[in-house]
């Protein structure tokens, strides 16, 4: 898989929708847990505030399909070792930290939207922030900001439920945006084929070379359906049936509603001035 740094390929309008998005993930990665406390007695560990968190706001398989919320219970988070006996938000010994069950009310049909502004980690952040970066900017040029964003969340929505239907009993948190990011790389397929994308070459001591757009998201989207063949969460904890999906959906959507495909500067035709 190659990794993506940067496009040669301007825009006329700035991305104010993709800028946003981009900002709103990052502030909620860093700031999320701290805004809430979903019911928590005061002065549990943050992590069982961040377990919380993630709990209320996240998509979960089985609550998406039954539209139901699961019951609220205590968690036992594994730092390091196994579960010993302990109070509820208290640590044990062998690096477990016992969460009381937190209190909150939860809509699950919206949790297939909010989960796209949550992240497992900073790699996870971060990834999915350069390629909205990379691609974003010009599928919003070519949608409109208003568009772009309802195109976003659509894409991003659908393949959360895929991803839940193929798993229909999993009680594991399902964030991230890449649900959404990969609708945005179906679009830029369609429109952008031949625009040309620097991206490093693992393979290759990771030399960033000159390479159309279509044969980077071609090998990623490959990559991604490869993965998904077995169906739930794939190595890494990764939701590959929902890059597949949502890819699908940006890549048909963009078809039917923007239709013509936008040429970059390297592809117009350069004509002769006449003195």
């Amino acid at each position: 898989m190659v990794i993506p740094i940067h496009d040669k390929n301007p825009t006329k309008r700035f991305p104010v929708v993709t800028y946003a998005i981009l900002i709103l993930n990052v502030a909620i990665y860093f700031f999320g847990p701290s805004l809430g406390d979903q019911g928590l007695p005061a002065g549990v560990p943050d992590e069982c505030k961040t377990d919380a968190f993630v709990q209320q706001w996240s998509a979960i398989p089985k609550e998406l399909t039954e539209n139901h919320q699961l019951p609220h219970e205590p968690v036992d988070l594994v730092i390091n070792g196994d579960v010993d006996e302990a109070e509820p938000g208290s640590r044990t010994e062998v690096g477990v930290i016992r969460c009381p069950a937190a209190d909150f009310d939860k809509v699950p049909a919206l949790s297939a939207l909010s989960s796209m502004f949550l992240h497992g980690g900073l790699l996870h952040l971060l990834g999915n922030m350069l390629f909205l970066f990379i691609f974003g900017n010009n599928v919003e040029d070519r949608f409109g900001r208003f568009r772009f964003a309802l195109f976003y969340l659509l894409c991003g929505y659908t393949a959360t439920y895929a991803f839940a239907f193929t798993d229909p009993n999993s009680v594991t948190p399902l964030v991230g945006a890449s649900g959404a990011i990969a609708g945005v790389l179906g679009a830029y397929l369609w429109l952008y084929p031949k625009a040309r994308i620097v991206a490093l070459v693992p393979f290759l001591f990771f030399i960033p070379l000159p390479m159309p757009a279509w044969f980077v998201l071609a090998s990623w989207f490959g990559l991604q359906a490869l993965y998904a063949q077995g169906g739930g969460l794939g190595e890494g904890s990764v939701a590959y049936v929902a890059h597949v999906v949502g890819f699908a959906v940006g890549f048909v959507l963009t078809v039917m509603f923007i239709g013509e495909k936008r040429q970059t500067p390297e592809e117009r035709p350069r004509t002769k001035r006449r003195h």
